[in-house]
């Protein structure tokens, strides 16, 4: 990937691009006109390589990956996997995919849950059951979720995968960071349109900190700002 700002240089290597860590960072693909998901209903159609190699990265240099309830009730989403050299940088396995679900009605059949390397976390304030090989972590909100998976488990750097429900959610606590949105040159029409947010209830600023472009692909790495309260 080339980078446009702040300074342009080419050949930069993604793993660089992104090395320092936010405590909570976002990282989504979307359409250039905004859509999170392709005409199949998923992301895999948007980014292409580009977008999966820094999809890749995130992973590979974050404690935690942070998904809905929805995102995984659509069958779709696997154990976290790390190609070899990304595991040599890494240092270890992947890290584990943490699951948030209030009402814990979740597919346990699934490989997410059954065949992953790093054990999978559900953080729930549910007081319900959960198979007992599952960690699960009781939180009443999402901000002591994250405290929890901080202080209590030692999963210090969360990255959050979305759906629009669950990256809202963590804006409206103030608890994001950093949003890498990745931005795929198509454009998917009001048919297709499935928004990167959803009842965001007041506006929040973004700083733009670095551009990157690999295929067509706009790699944009906004720092989040909120309102003093």
């Amino acid at each position: 990937m080339r980078r446009l700002l702040p300074e342009p240089a080419g050949q930069i290597d993604p793993y660089d691009a992104y090395a320092d860590v936010p405590p909570v960072r976002v990282g989504m693909v979307l359409s250039a006109d905004g859509s999170v998901t392709d005409p199949e209903g998923w992301t895999d159609g948007l980014g292409g390589d580009a977008d999966f190699r820094v999809f890749r990265t995130l992973r590979a240099l974050t404690d935690a990956i942070l998904v809905g309830a929805a995102t995984v009730r659509t069958g779709r989403l696997g154990p976290a996997r790390l190609r070899p050299d990304l595991r040599e940088r890494r240092g270890g396995p992947p890290a584990p995919v943490v699951v948030a679900s209030r009402s814990l009605d979740l597919p346990w059949d699934l490989p997410l849950f059954t065949a992953a390397e790093t054990p999978t976390i559900v953080v729930t304030p549910s007081e319900g059951d959960v198979p007992p090989e599952i960690r699960v972590v009781r939180a009443p909100d999402l901000r002591s979720a994250v405290e929890e998976l901080r202080d209590g488990l030692g999963l210090r750097r969360v990255l959050c995968e979305g759906g629009p429900g669950l990256t809202t959610a963590l804006l409206r606590e103030n608890l994001v960071d950093e949003m890498c949105l990745n931005v795929a040159p198509t454009l998917l029409g009001s048919r297709f349109h499935t928004r990167l947010l959803t009842g965001l209830d007041a506006p929040v600023d973004l700083d733009l900190a670095s551009v990157h472009e690999d295929e067509g692909v706009l790699f944009l790495r906004y720092r989040v700002g909120y309102p003093v309260r």
